[in-house]
């Protein structure tokens, strides 16, 4: 982690950006400094749905004290599907300033949770840097993980090198169609393709310690999708290719319906077994060899 005096510095640029909204593949435009709202309907100040110690994630993440998580109001996608959709897409949650922010990350640390976890942050890095600058001045000293959609902004993401240890980006979709379709993101497989490729050269492969918790380096979720919808394959063998053999890979299994997912004709229902056998196949054919392939229930 950088120290305080260039977190501060790194956030004013990013705020900066706000003026001109850039900070993610949309690039809005509006100025957000002035509370002016684009798609993400966030202004100049962030909201938090929760701060808490969160035990469900990946191993080396959650580890045995809980990773603490920072649940963010609002979303840069509007999937059909969101299991979380109260926080992503009706906006639950309580205004935060950046020394709100910084509170919260610290009594998470002292909660004795292994790192920071950012849940939805690509619309807010620049709060979270300002947040993030208080904490460091105070102590924080936990690895912070970037927990995003992969619909990630260029500019954002080079503010964030040095600073972010862990990345945790979804590959939700290879095909555009797909996901302008279900998620309303126009680009989405050039814009997560460049924003992993970035996260990658920023922290590597993952590193984990002796007691198995995630140092540094990247993880990629994938949750397949009814249909094949998310475009597995495809994804497995651009991970693979272009990114490393060595990625560890969350392939998800836990799709269910929800929002206004449980009346659509393909994903009012839940992934069938032989859809997430051939999603593993696609794994193993791609060469990959780490992560967690999660048991379909």
């Amino acid at each position: 982690m950088l120290e305080s005096g260039k977190l501060a510095r790194r956030a004013g640029l990013a705020y900066l950006a706000m003026q001109n909204c850039r900070l993610c593949p949309r690039k809005c435009g509006v100025n957000r400094l002035k509370d002016e709202k684009g798609f993400c309907m966030t202004g100049k100040d962030t909201s938090v749905a929760s701060a808490s110690p969160h035990h469900g994630e990946e191993p080396p993440i959650s580890g045995s004290r809980g990773s603490g998580t920072i649940f963010f109001s609002s979303c840069n996608l509007r999937c059909i599907f969101c299991q979380n959709y109260p926080i992503s897409q009706l906006r639950h949650g309580t205004r935060a300033t950046p020394t709100k922010l910084a509170e919260m990350m610290l009594r998470l640390q002292r909660d004795g949770c292994h790192n920071i976890n950012l849940v939805t942050p690509s619309h807010v890095v620049p709060q979270f840097l300002a947040g993030l600058a208080i904490a460091a001045k105070a102590g924080l000293r936990l690895p912070i993980v970037y927990n995003s959609s992969g619909y990630d902004g260029m500019e954002s993401l080079e503010l964030l090198d040095g600073i972010v240890d862990i990345y945790m980006p979804d590959i939700k979709y290879t095909d555009d169609e797909n996901a302008h379709c279900y998620s309303g993101a126009k680009g989405y497989w050039e814009a997560v393709r460049a924003a992993v490729k970035e996260m990658h050269r920023q922290v590597g492969n993952l590193q984990l310690g002796k007691d198995g918790l995630a140092r540094q380096g990247l993880i990629i979720r994938h949750l397949v999708l009814p249909e094949d919808i998310a475009g597995t394959q495809k994804a497995m063998e651009f991970i693979a290719n272009e990114i490393s053999t060595k990625t560890y890979v969350s392939l998800m299994s836990q799709y269910f319906p929800a929002h206004k997912a449980t009346n659509h004709p393909i994903l009012s229902r839940r992934l069938r077994p032989k859809e997430f056998e051939r999603a593993v196949d696609a794994f193993h054919k791609a060469g990959l060899k780490n992560g967690w392939l999660q048991e379909i229930v």
